[in-house]
């Protein structure tokens, strides 16, 4: 698999949705978490992300125009003892819940589907770092609609142990702008991570189509003792 440049991948797709990136950074010592939104209607673009204990919320930046909640008003990021969990919907719950009872990733996820939003059926793409004893792997999921049916879910996990510095994954809801939007295909993508937290930071979110960015998130985790420093950038300020 090619290691793809994660600016250019962004640059170059004015919609890939909401988006997750998991990985190392250079020299090996810190886990990287980043997860983005956009949005293209009003209510979409109605939020921002905002600090909720370990982890975040989403929020109604005007709580006055907010219409549809179910779908946009989630905690993307939440945290269970050494395990963060980053996902585009309220499945963040349903894994904390799951994996708390002792149920691994997969298990957890049984019980969801993609979301109910058709034409499109947005994919719900989730991913779990897991960072204990100077060791670090990380999964990510995807749940989608088999090429539109709504009858029929897909499953995929992908599991990364031991991830190489100055590399990371990512996945994606859509594979580009569209009418219906086509949910993301094939694994997720490998993708160069460099930078400290602040120039990652900004290389992302200077790479985000400016029209349709919401928010930003990231996490960068030092694997030996589990302290993180986070990031958030939000449009509506």
């Amino acid at each position: 698999m090619n290691l793809l440049s994660l600016e250019e991948e962004l640059r170059s797709n004015a919609y890939p949705g909401r988006g997750i990136v998991l990985g190392r950074t250079p020299d090996g010592k810190k886990a990287v978490a980043a997860y983005f939104i956009m949005g293209r209607s009003s209510n979409s673009r109605n939020r921002i992300f905002a600090e909720d204990g370990e982890g975040i919320r989403t929020q109604a930046f005007d709580p006055s125009k907010l219409e549809d909640p179910s779908l946009i008003i989630y905690a993307p990021v939440r945290v269970l003892g050494n395990k963060t969990i980053v996902t585009n919907g309220d499945q963040t719950d349903t894994i904390y819940e799951g994996m708390d009872k002792q149920m691994t990733f997969e298990q957890s996820l049984r019980s969801r589907e993609f979301e109910p939003d058709g034409p499109n059926y947005t994919p719900r793409i989730s991913g779990i770092m897991h960072i204990g004893e100077g060791n670090y792997n990380f999964a990510m999921s995807i749940l989608k609609s088999d090429n539109g049916c709504a009858d029929s879910c897909n499953r995929f996990t992908y599991a990364y142990e031991n991830p190489a510095p100055g590399k990371g994954r990512f996945i994606h809801t859509y594979m580009h702008d569209g009418n219906p939007l086509p949910s993301f295909e094939g694994e997720p993508k490998l993708v160069e991570i460099k930078g400290d937290i602040d120039e990652f930071t900004d290389m992302l979110w200077n790479s985000l189509n400016e029209e349709n960015k919401v928010s930003l998130f990231v996490r960068y985790i030092d694997i030996e003792n589990g302290s993180y420093e986070t990031r958030i950038v939000n449009k509506n300020k």
